[in-house]
């Protein structure tokens, strides 16, 4: 079993730290420890309201006591570049037989030091970002599928496009169905122990390697999940949004938005979310027909009344099942999405 220390030096928070909050929040029992001096003495719990009284250290060697063999990098800064302050701690983890894993865009095993000290310590560089070997161009196999795909878009970035892929794909399971997810991103790879990582794909290849990967999947599926990324209405990630949508031709979509935000992450005015969803739509149009299942709101910046009734409000507004899965639950929009399964032909 992996005992995992996740290195988030300063970004240990909500946002930032989103493949480390990841594994906290759904393998808690994996991880020992987490690294951030500027949080140090405070558990995860403290910190995120969960992942239990997992201790937040200053430092590698503070954890030794809890026996890792596993380091994560937690968070992914814009451009993915290893800083010295990590440089430190990841040499110390190598020294402590613990194997790597990483989602920056540079990556460990082309580095000569990591590598070089990686083999006498016998440990295993992961690099969760690491393009494949060979590209895929499309060639259309989507047009004779025998499972249905649901892909998860957002309005934005950071709107909880993989939680809410994640929770589908285990709360289905729980109902008995057979779910394959897909990760397209370092967490959702980590998470489900496969995938693409679609921002390293060149761009004529992207929507062939999904669609490949996607091929591998077992034919015998109820429903393949597939987490999404970016945002077709942000400017700097909108490409990768785009290699998704026409990579997977989704029979269904789930829409995600952040009500506590005025602003999307390039500080640009959030989209309407019926515009966003009649976009996803039109975009497809040449190709399929695909329809929204419901909506996925991101509430932790609202109290709880604050946002039942802004997921009230949305189901009103848009006509579709609103939650959010992680504070409030299934609501409808499992039901609906059962539905939609039992029709899908």
């Amino acid at each position: 079993m992996k005992r995992t220390v996740i290195l988030a030096i300063g970004a240990f928070n909500y946002i930032l730290s989103k493949t480390g909050n990841m594994l906290l929040r759904y393998k808690p029992d994996e991880v020992v420890a987490i690294i951030d001096p500027t949080k140090a003495g405070e558990t995860s719990d403290s910190v995120l309201g969960y992942g239990g009284q997992v201790p937040v250290v200053s430092n590698f060697k503070e954890s030794l006591p809890f026996n890792p063999n596993a380091l994560v990098i937690g968070n992914a800064p814009q451009g993915g570049i290893i800083h010295e302050a990590y440089r430190h701690e990841i040499n110390q983890a190598i020294d402590a037989k613990c194997d790597i894993y990483s989602g920056m865009h540079v990556f460990l095993n082309d580095d000569p030091s990591f590598s070089k000290l990686a083999q006498i310590n016998q440990v295993s560089l992961v690099d969760l970002r690491r393009p494949p070997k060979q590209n895929h161009f499309p060639k259309g196999l989507w047009k004779n599928r025998s499972y249905p795909v649901m892909l998860i878009v957002g309005t934005d970035c950071d709107t909880g496009k993989m939680t809410t892929a994640w929770e589908i794909k285990t709360r289905l399971k729980d109902y008995g169905k057979k779910v394959s997810f897909l990760g397209t991103g370092q967490t959702g790879i980590l998470l489900g122990e496969s995938g693409v990582p679609i921002d390293a794909i060149v761009s004529d290849f992207m929507a062939g390697e999904v669609e490949y990967h996607m091929d591998q999947i077992s034919q015998e599926s109820d429903l393949v999940v597939v987490e999404g990324q970016g945002a077709i209405s942000n400017y700097a990630y909108s490409g990768v949004t785009l290699g998704l949508l026409h990579g997977t031709m989704p029979d269904f979509m789930i829409m995600t938005h952040d009500p506590g935000r005025d602003l999307d992450v390039l500080d640009y005015p959030m989209p309407d979310i019926q515009e966003m969803m009649d976009l996803h739509i039109e975009l497809l149009k040449p190709f399929k027909h695909s329809t929204f299942l419901g909506i996925n709101l991101l509430t932790h910046k609202l109290d709880e009344s604050s946002a039942l009734n802004m997921i009230q409000a949305c189901e009103e507004k848009y006509q579709l099942p609103c939650t959010d899965l992680v504070r409030f639950g299934n609501r409808h929009l499992l039901e609906k999405i059962e539905i939609a399964l039992n029709q899908w032909t």
